[in-house]
């Protein structure tokens, strides 16, 4: 008995189909009749249509009848509802996309950090280019401890505020000195346990809607004993 494994036969254009639906349209190819090409294939696309249930609109039906031609290695000649999709145009090569490089020094402030001084630095010299700038020089602070748990000086923080704008930025901590390392540190460890509190908290114990919590002070407020006194 002569054993056929998959790996010694072609290759599937479409795997996701499975072997049957391939050799049922290689059989449409070896009909010679178009008009019974044609009914073979409008059979291809119920079995195709079958396999993709969630398959409704004309777009997706579109996909199917592409996918035909495309298992079809191109070849098939029939009477098609919709335009074939061009086989040159399938076997394009995409443009490669550019991976984008950080050419930052400290690179655990991110790539905001860098757009947010050079937008800064094209500001004109008034109060909101003052707070601009200490905003950033907080979060840079922030940034600093998530990297490095451990107190940072503002001086710091101010000196790479200057480098990485090239000396047009800067901020005089005596008269505004940045938020507390402490301060910061809390403020970020609250917030991450809120966060993951909302997401393992369980369903029933999330903050109710408008009309759950009416029907549950309507129930509290009804006498817990209904039962009549007994008569004397």
């Amino acid at each position: 008995m002569d054993l056929q494994y998959n790996t010694d036969k072609k290759s599937l254009a479409i795997p996701e189909y499975g072997r049957h639906v391939q050799n049922m349209i290689d059989h449409a190819l070896s009909i010679e009749d178009k008009a019974k090409r044609n009914d073979a294939a409008k059979e291809i696309i119920k079995v195709m249509k079958t396999l993709n249930s969630k398959v409704k609109d004309e777009s997706e039906i579109i996909r199917l009848w592409d996918q035909l031609y495309i298992m079809s290695d191109f070849k098939l000649d029939i009477d098609f509802p919709y335009e074939k999709p061009d086989k040159e145009k399938l076997r394009e090569r995409p443009t490669p996309l550019s991976y984008p490089i950080s050419t930052t020094k400290y690179r655990f402030y991110g790539n905001n950090i860098k757009k947010m001084i050079t937008m800064a630095m094209d500001w004109k010299e008034d109060s909101w280019k003052k707070g601009l700038i200490y905003t950033i020089a907080n979060h840079m602070k922030k940034c600093y401890l998530v990297w490095n748990k451990k107190d940072v000086s503002d001086e710091l923080i101010v000196s790479h505020l200057e480098e990485l704008s090239e000396g047009k930025l800067t901020i005089n901590i005596e008269e505004t000195p940045l938020s507390q390392s402490a301060v910061l540190l809390k403020y970020m460890k609250s917030t991450s346990s809120a966060t993951k509190k909302r997401r393992t908290q369980p369903h029933d114990k999330r903050p109710q809607t408008t009309e759950r919590r009416a029907q549950t002070t309507e129930r509290r407020t009804q006498p817990t004993d209904k039962r009549q006194p007994k008569s004397k």
